[in-house]
């Protein structure tokens, strides 16, 4: 909805920025105990994936009311004791052993884990690839042999090839575009094709129709080059999770070679051992 022209002339050039944000402004009390910012926070890294069926502009009170109620109950557990039964202790190491290891994953893996290092990575992988000779072709497709030594004919005369694609071929994919393929590698078309589109020289057509199970082909070699390698840009989130994979795998065989660990179980002690999971 527009503003009347005098609510326009008094509306601000631009909304005040906000207010920095105190992680230990509390914003609610539960038994005496405060919720804070960074509580509200973290809590919402926690709860993302429920959070996201929640109205943006609701979720701040969301979390709030989970975390109201979270220390509600946690309060009322406690009176109850319920904190010191043997189960409940093995839940809490456990889970505190995982808030470890996902503290020790951000701090020693993935913080490791550099723009530097993945452009090298990058580099060296690059490296190892051998371009593959790829052509770009275009083709007129007709049903009989005559049809297409008939085109042929025309294109010695000086006919268009895109021209004569479009209204002649009954590829109804490529004949549109006046035959034209893009560019392939071998392997991606019949034999026939492409060792056809392969021996030709950029700019000239074959003279004799190029039979396949599809019909009679007069194909046209429009370029050839060496496949371009991909570049950093495109590929650099592929290569920083090869890096993040391979500093977490040796990470973890480090930290199994200096520590002491004893599996006593002979069915355990006999299986193999999994790679290590992120």
């Amino acid at each position: 909805m527009a503003l009347p022209a005098a609510a326009q002339d008094a509306a601000p050039a631009a909304a005040p920025a906000a207010a920095p944000v105190d992680p230990k402004a509390v914003l609610a009390t539960v038994n005496g105990q405060p919720i804070t910012e960074a509580d509200l926070s973290l809590a919402g890294e926690d709860f993302a994936e429920e959070l996201a069926k929640v109205a943006p502009e609701q979720r701040r009170k969301a979390i709030l009311d989970v975390l109201v109620d979270l220390r509600l109950m946690a309060g009322a557990a406690e009176k109850d004791g319920l904190d010191k039964s043997e189960e409940f202790q093995r839940r809490l190491a456990l889970l505190r052993a995982r808030a470890l290891r996902n503290e020790f994953f951000r701090t020693k893996v993935d913080l490791a884990v550099t723009d530097e290092a993945v452009k090298k990575r990058y580099e060296a992988e690059v490296a190892k690839i051998v371009p593959e000779e790829e052509v770009h072709a275009a083709h007129i497709l007709v049903e009989t042999e005559d049809e297409a030594k008939a085109i042929i004919k025309e294109l010695d005369g000086g006919g268009d090839f895109a021209k004569l694609a479009q209204e002649k071929s009954k590829d109804p994919g490529s004949g549109k575009m006046g035959g034209d393929l893009g560019f392939f590698t071998k392997g991606k078309m019949i034999k026939e094709f492409e060792d056809a589109a392969f021996a030709l020289e950029p700019g000239k057509y074959t003279e004799k129709p190029v039979k396949s199970q599809y019909g009679y082909h007069v194909i046209k070699s429009v370029e050839k080059r060496k496949q371009p390698l991909p570049t950093y840009d495109q590929v650099k989130d592929q290569v920083r999770q090869l890096v993040l994979r391979d500093t977490f795998v040796d990470t973890v065989s480090k930290l199994r070679t200096d520590g002491k660990v004893e599996i006593l179980d002979p069915a355990l002690k006999a299986a193999p051992s999994q790679p290590p999971a992120q």
